[in-house]
């Protein structure tokens, strides 16, 4: 991100930090209809996460996807950094996020007895902003996990291969 000294325009940040609450609370929500994600990202969306980079229509979709592994969510974003001269078209933004996934029911009888039934990151978003004709939109988006508590979801074994070799961590593996 960019630390230059830049002033940035109250109304931008106004703008900015709830796009970035309501694109968390269409998540907690599972508010997925048709275009649901078109108020918040643009189509050209790239995103990177421990589970890799995706970009367009699948970075919505594994946004989804990872959302629904989990029977509720909820993200908290704070902090919010903008840096964008006055007037320009696109921002340099960072967060803070703290992040709660509660599991299924079925992961937890798969985990056993004593299984943990939250999943709690502390992460921090960078991300790059356009401001399109309907208003700011994400671009590029990504998280790094500062922190976490509990044991992460249970994946499909391809997601699992695939943080493996991201990462070197072994993943839970579970039903595709």
């Amino acid at each position: 991100m960019n630390r230059t000294s830049t002033t940035t325009d109250p109304q931008d940040h106004f703008e900015i930090t709830a796009l970035i609450s309501g694109f968390f609370r269409a998540l907690d929500e599972r508010r997925f209809d048709e275009g649901w994600a078109d108020a918040y990202v643009t189509d050209d969306l790239r995103t990177t996460t421990p589970l890799g980079v995706a970009e367009g229509a699948e970075a919505v979709r594994d946004m989804e996807e990872a959302v629904g592994r989990f029977a509720a969510t909820l993200h908290l974003s704070s902090d919010v950094l903008v840096r964008a001269e006055p007037g320009a078209r696109t921002a340099d933004v960072s967060w803070n996020a703290h992040m709660t996934h509660v599991h299924h029911d079925s992961t937890l009888r798969m985990r056993g007895e004593g299984a943990e039934p939250l999943f709690t990151v502390g992460g921090v978003y960078e991300g790059r902003l356009r401001r399109t004709d309907g208003g700011w939109r994400v671009s590029r988006m990504a998280v790094r996990a500062v922190w976490t508590t509990g044991q992460p979801p249970v994946l499909p074994a391809d997601t699992a291969a695939r943080v493996r070799e991201l990462t070197g961590a072994d993943a839970p593996v579970g039903p595709a």
